[in-house]
């Protein structure tokens, strides 16, 4: 096998000083569709990932010639002057401007690392500390609502709306819905508000509702937090870490439930449609819809008759 690679290797270096193929193959007594095959199948040599090779220089819009190492004259200079205050972000602005190169931040980075003129990195600072969601015992309404939001497609215009609700976990009830074009932290929070009326909170219990969320804009915003803070005696608010929408089981699974029970068999046509099928489900959802998990009876009449001292067997929710 040896000696048929030393004359493959032979005859490639004969066909490329310029001697015709099949004399040369002749010639070695090896056949074309050997020659080819190993041809076609030797592996060809690894690619170098590292990335291209730095130039070393960037141009000009007139298409000069800088080399680096003037533009490290030109970064000094303009860190010498009124541009000092800069990060390379805005260095690369103005060395675009003042000194007409094409040059882009990440180049311009990589010599101010060089150049070890970097600034250190800000501590981003969270100004609204985020409590962690931890492990619950419900054992009554009103102890503990998940909150999340949800997409809803309108076929008829080719758009989408938003869909926010909160469930309760322990009666299934939901609590409080949005619908709406956009969803700001305005509007969950208004929604929220008028869970908190129409289900009498704050009450006489001991325990403070907890509203738990997922990590999104809304719920991490100034506007959400304050709210919070002024029903601080009446709620906590409480956020799952990223990636675990488990800890937000209960709403997950409604909203599963809405999409293959309502949005499925409809297609809307407008949003009017949607809301209106939206409310008409959560209305049949909260007071007709039987639950397993509720000893076969809907949210309405479990609540009303556990709150009846009716129910008394329901097991504790370890959430």
């Amino acid at each position: 096998m040896s000696g048929l690679s030393d004359q493959i290797n032979l005859a490639n270096e004969w066909i490329h000083e310029g001697f015709p193929a099949l004399r040369v193959l002749k010639a070695l007594g090896v056949r074309r569709s050997t020659y080819y095959y190993r041809e076609s199948h030797t592996p060809s040599p690894k690619k170098n990932t590292g990335g291209r090779p730095i130039p070393g220089f960037s141009r000009k819009k007139d298409g000069k010639r800088v080399l680096d190492s003037s533009i490290k004259i030109f970064i000094n200079r303009l860190l010498d002057g009124e541009d000092s205050v800069y990060g390379y972000r805005k260095l690369t602005r103005c060395l675009q401007r003042k000194y007409k190169l094409i040059i882009n931040k990440k180049k311009v980075y990589r010599l101010c690392q060089e150049m070890d003129i970097l600034l250190p990195q800000r501590e981003k600072k969270n100004k609204h500390p985020r409590r962690i969601s931890r492990n619950h015992m419900v054992t009554g309404p009103n102890q503990l609502w998940q909150l999340d939001i949800k997409y809803g497609y309108i076929a008829g215009s080719r758009r989408f709306f938003f869909l926010a609700s909160a469930i309760d976990v322990f009666d299934r009830t939901i609590v409080g819905i949005y619908k709406g074009t956009e969803c700001k932290t305005k509007s969950i929070t208004r929604m929220l508000q008028k869970a908190l009326l129409k289900r009498g909170i704050p009450s006489e219990e001991l325990t403070k509702l907890v509203i738990r969320t997922d990590n999104g804009p809304q719920f991490c915003s100034k506007a959400f937090y304050e709210f919070c803070e002024a029903h601080k005696d009446q709620l906590i608010h409480e956020r799952i870490p990223p990636k675990s929408p488990n800890y937000n089981a209960y709403i997950e699974s409604f909203h599963s439930v809405l999409e293959r029970e309502c949005f499925q068999r409809h297609e809307f046509r407008t949003l009017e449609q949607a809301y209106k099928t939206v409310d008409d489900y959560i209305d049949f959802y909260n007071k007709r819809r039987i639950h397993g998990s509720l000893f076969d009876r809907t949210p309405k009449e479990f609540l009303k008759q556990f709150e009846a001292g009716l129910i008394n067997h329901k097991k504790p929710i370890a959430v």
